[in-house]
């Protein structure tokens, strides 16, 4: 299964458990030894709570250990694609632990992807495949034909990394610097999905699990991760970050479970689980605040909630406020960058005050927060060239622990990745106080439930269809998921197009998140001067309706 590359096996003598020392994280050290580190000082302390199961640090990292000399035994090494199909587990957490152990490269394999997509993903140069009791379905196992795959819990007919003894000796980190160590995926909606690649040299120089980088705004997030809520997947950049970040905390990573099959609903398991943080997407955040103001239940643990994924209207956040209290973080950031920007609850709660005295709004309110010292952030013109403050530009960005490009896609990665910096193809403008407005979106996409859904695949897509001419999609505000698709459909003379076969039909292509959610039939499309379909008098239909 190795790749070509040289192979530096990790230690695996069996046995007794492995010797640690509670040493703090060496500078220069590979990565993930920080990790390791804080395992070993955690000894006894709960970092993760699972239904009646409670997981100490040691336990953890015996676990990790147990994969790691498990994933080793199996060839796996430094190179290789580990494709990780797992739930929400401290198993989930260890495996992705243990994979960069070993030095692979770590792709996580999200859940909803259409049949395609999935074994798209899995032929990226994969070596294995790892799963557990939960999504080992018989789909996946089809879409995993001709691979290894390797368990993590009992699975009928596949082996079970969990069961190998605790190596003597504690496994040592052989990933190479400039090694792919993590691919985390953006949706589907170009066809296929995107993958944003980070070097073990970038995660090494992420400020999660290091206390002594952390920036003002995420050290104040950090105190308040006693017990962090997670859900989901853990192939999701944030809720992996923050599950790192929590773990450097001294706080425990609790799990929601899905109840039937379903995201489990925020306030009922934040309130059940005593969570005092996690982490929303704005859709699910008007929703708990909906379900707050009509049938509230008890939320005196809460204490953080990042709302991440797109931007938040001042009167929805000021709402929020009302509602939950000052809990609210509001983040920037993108897949290629991790966190751009942060505003705080106290930052928040000012500007609210100043707003109530004034009588004006304030524009922290609007604004994504401010960048720290360790981002750096340009306004450019269409030249490139940077804007003073309040000019409106594109935002250009450079994070410690940025992406590198992209997998497999070189031509898109010098598109974006430019001279260092991560073209964000966001529009906005930094004000005199250093707050971060943004002002749309040079690219053509739609941002469905935090996902980005880009609108020419989908229109592509509509218009293969034998009943339609030509077809067009814009973002139209949606209560449930922040945007959704709107497409304008022009029928082929003669043709009357159902819209249920329509969104059928992009649904088997792209996966659900591109489903149109209304389907306009139009005889003709409004053009700009130019002659090309004009999308901004598009959006004014959608506004108007």
């Amino acid at each position: 299964m190795r790749s070509a590359e040289p192979h530096r096996a990790v230690q695996s003598h069996r046995a007794a458990p492995p010797q640690r020392a509670a040493e703090p994280h060496r500078a220069g050290s590979v990565y993930p030894q920080v990790v390791l580190d804080l395992l070993a000082a955690g000894r006894d302390r709960p970092v993760f709570e699972h239904g009646a199961r409670t997981v100490s640090a040691d336990e953890l990292s015996d676990l990790v250990a147990r994969l790691a000399t498990g994933l080793t035994e199996a060839g796996i090494g430094p190179g290789d694609g580990v494709a990780v199909v797992l739930g929400v587990s401290p198993e989930a957490f260890a495996a992705i632990v243990a994979a960069q152990v070993v030095g692979a490269r770590v792709a996580g394999v999200r859940a909803g992807l259409t049949a395609g997509q999935l074994r798209h993903l899995l032929g990226q140069r994969i070596a294995a495949v790892l799963v557990d009791p939960s999504t080992a379905s018989p789909e996946l196992r089809a879409a995993s034909a001709g691979l290894p795959v390797l368990a993590v819990g009992r699975v009928d007919g596949i082996p079970d990394l969990t069961t190998v003894a605790v190596p003597r000796t504690a496994p040592r980190p052989a990933g190479r610097p400039d090694d792919v160590a993590r691919v985390v995926y953006t949706s589907g909606s170009t066809g296929n999905p995107k993958g944003c690649v980070q070097t073990y040299a970038a995660l090494a120089a992420a400020w999660a699990p290091q206390p002594d980088r952390w920036p003002p705004a995420i050290r104040d997030l950090a105190a308040n991760l006693d017990r962090y809520l997670v859900f989901g997947s853990l192939s999701s950049q944030v809720m992996l970050e923050y599950g790192l970040l929590t773990l450097a905390a001294g706080g425990t990573m609790v799990v929601a479970e899905p109840t039937g099959g379903a995201q489990p609903f925020l306030p009922g398991a934040i309130a059940r689980h005593r969570a005092t943080a996690s982490v929303v997407t704005v859709p699910r955040l008007a929703r708990m605040v909906a379900a707050q103001r009509d049938d509230p239940v008890d939320l005196g643990s809460l204490r953080a909630l990042l709302v991440s994924g797109s931007p938040l209207d001042p009167d929805r956040l000021a709402e929020a406020v009302a509602v939950l209290g000052p809990v609210l973080y509001h983040g920037y950031g993108q897949t290629e960058t991790g966190m751009i920007s942060m505003v705080t609850p106290t930052e928040l709660t000012a500007a609210l005050a100043e707003q109530a005295a004034t009588g004006r709004p304030a524009a922290v309110l609007a604004s994504v927060g401010r960048p720290p010292a360790v981002v750096d952030v340009e306004i450019r013109d269409p030249q490139g060239r940077p804007v003073p403050d309040g000019a409106e530009g594109e935002l250009f960005v450079r994070t410690p622990a940025q992406a590198g490009g992209y997998w497999s896609d070189p031509a898109e990665a010098a598109e974006v990745f430019v001279d260092g910096w991560v073209r964000t193809r966001d529009l906005g403008r930094r004000d005199a106080d250093g707050y971060l407005h943004l002002l749309g979106r040079t690219r053509d996409v739609v941002i469905v439930n935090a996902e980005l859904q880009y609108a020419g695949p989908i229109e592509r897509v509509l218009a293969s269809h034998p009943d339609v001419a030509e077809a067009y999609v814009v973002a139209a505000p949606d209560e449930e998921t922040g945007e959704a698709v709107h497409a304008f459909v022009v029928p082929v003379p003669g043709r009357r197009p159902d819209a249920d076969v329509l969104r059928t039909f992009v649904r088997e292509r792209l996966g659900g998140a591109s489903v149109p959610r209304r389907v306009t039939f139009t005889a003709d499309v409004p053009v700009s001067p130019a002659g090309k379909p004009d999308k901004r008098r598009l959006r004014g239909q959608v506004d108007a309706r």
